[in-house]
């Protein structure tokens, strides 16, 4: 019985390991009131920054008389993966979260849809982030960003 025990343990231990990260970095979708956007927007900008690097160093890396395939394959991976931790932020934190649709209607309407094209250009530019190394893309998306924090932050 003792040995069941260690064992349960064990496999709890084991599943907790694996599982909770994924619990501690994300940010569910339930009404909580607890957002932090300021945050949110630093991290995409990071995001950003770390593509462009990325990107460069593909670029460097593929220009050389013997290219370090294993390297170029790495930073490929590291732009991956954080385009897809910006296109993350997009849409479930604030697409999914914080835009409130508002009625054609009424006097929130501009501002809703000013939001969420910004929000869609973000997603459509980081999409091409995945596609190339056109170093282009990063400036398109640091000038969305910037007109989608001063749209966000500029009625609260």
């Amino acid at each position: 019985m003792n040995r069941n025990k260690h064992y349960v343990f064990i496999v709890s231990i084991l599943f907790l390991c694996l599982a909770a990260p994924g619990f501690l970095m994300s940010h569910c979708q339930v009404p909580c009131g607890i957002y932090d956007d300021e945050v949110r927007i630093k991290m995409m900008a990071e995001h950003i920054t770390t593509i462009e690097k990325a990107m460069k160093q593909v670029t460097a890396l593929s220009k050389e008389a013997k290219p370090n395939y294993n390297q170029i394959v790495r930073w490929v991976t590291n732009k991956e993966k954080h385009a897809e931790g910006l296109s993350q932020i997009i849409t479930y934190y604030f697409m999914a979260q914080r835009i409130k649709p508002a009625k054609k209607e009424t006097q929130k309407y501009p501002d809703y849809r000013q939001k969420l094209e910004l929000l869609h250009h973000l997603l459509v530019y980081t999409m091409k982030a995945k596609q190339s190394t056109d170093l282009s893309v990063i400036g398109k998306l640091r000038s969305l960003l910037s007109k989608f924090k001063e749209a966000y932050f500029m009625k609260k």
